[in-house]
């Protein structure tokens, strides 16, 4: 019973001192080289959370708490700003470049890993380049491309030890989501693919008269421009929307403008934005074909079209030349319809 009593004792007692060297709080200190201010600011969602003083020599340190485990902004000033993974009992030391913060900067010290960790998937994120041109592979270089960045990303987690838990799951659900992006947009572009059907549009208002739908325009080559009156670089292009109209009229070509003015942009009413779109047809003499798609978005969800204006070229066949052709500014386009007409 005595042993058993010391043996209770001990850990009592080492309880007892593991509980008074935690700590509630974050240390924080480094060491800027090439520095001119005078402030360091820590910054959270909703705002400054610590301000420290920085010495002359581009050194600070201080103690702060925070109420959650998350990523927070350290910077020097509006330019120069790097992550920083905070959470009370961390003790973090860092060195950087003032001038050069987000690639020079080093993290140290218990909990460091965390914010190495954001910075590696910044800088991997970086060297991902424009995501369209990943898009834009065959199916086998796609695969192999995403292959490899996924394994890129996996052994950015497997180089860190000493990281949160809360951390590694926001990193593997913002990985997983990039990831689901590329394979779902992927695989919705490959049904836009050259060669595929096209996607149609039908009753959609002509403002000559009557309803025009996509099988209206069989046995012609059909160029469409999906618009609104309200987007100024829409209107920007129909200039030479309509020097290309007059150029190719004799040509086995349809050039149809389908205007998306709906509800919401005309004071909640339908019939508001039907009137604001003749009136803008009329009022800038717009040629081609004029078509108003009403409260019909079947055709602008199938292209997934997110943004305007937005120019899609179909062949004779209602089969896809290119679900995001060349502006009528851009010459490619002119070199694109000279090669089929």
């Amino acid at each position: 019973m005595k042993k058993l009593s010391l043996a209770l004792l001990t850990i009592l007692l080492v309880a007892s001192c593991s509980k008074e060297h935690s700590k509630d709080y974050i240390s924080l200190s480094g060491e800027l080289t090439n520095n001119k201010d005078s402030l360091v600011t820590i910054s959270s969602r909703t705002g400054i959370i610590k301000t420290i003083s920085i010495d002359k020599n581009g050194s600070f340190k201080d103690t702060l708490t925070v109420t959650n485990a998350d990523i927070y902004t350290l910077q020097t000033n509006s330019l120069q700003r790097i992550p920083l993974y905070l959470k009370n009992g961390f003790d973090i030391s860092l060195k950087g470049d003032s001038e050069d913060f987000m690639s020079s900067v080093k993290y140290s010290g218990t909990g460091a890993d965390n914010s190495q960790l954001i910075i590696a998937h910044l800088e991997q994120s970086k060297k991902i380049g424009n995501p369209a041109d990943i898009l834009a592979l065959d199916k086998a270089s796609f695969t192999k491309k995403i292959d490899l960045l996924k394994k890129s990303y996996d052994s950015i987690l497997t180089a860190y030890n000493d990281l949160d838990s809360s951390l590694v799951s926001l990193i593997k659900t913002q990985n997983k989501q990039m990831f689901d992006y590329f394979d779902n947009t992927y695989s919705s572009s490959q049904k836009m693919a050259k060669g595929k059907v096209s996607p149609k549009f039908e009753n959609y208002t002509d403002f000559k008269g009557g309803k025009k739908s996509l099988d209206s325009f069989k046995g012609k080559y059909v160029y469409i421009d999906v618009w609104a009156t309200w987007c100024g670089p829409c209107i920007r292009e129909i200039p030479s929307l309509k020097a290309l109209e007059k150029e190719y009229h004799n040509k086995n070509i349809e050039f149809i403008s389908i205007s998306t003015d709906e509800s919401r942009r005309s004071g909640g009413s339908w019939e508001a934005a039907e009137k604001k779109w003749r009136d803008f047809v009329k009022d800038k003499q717009l040629s081609g074909v004029q078509l108003w798609a009403g409260q019909d978005f079947s055709f602008q969800q199938a292209y997934q079209i997110t943004g305007i204006p937005r120019f899609i070229l179909i062949d004779t066949e209602g089969k896809i030349v290119d679900s995001n052709a060349p502006r009528p500014s851009d010459p490619r386009l002119k070199t694109l319809l000279n090669s089929i007409l």
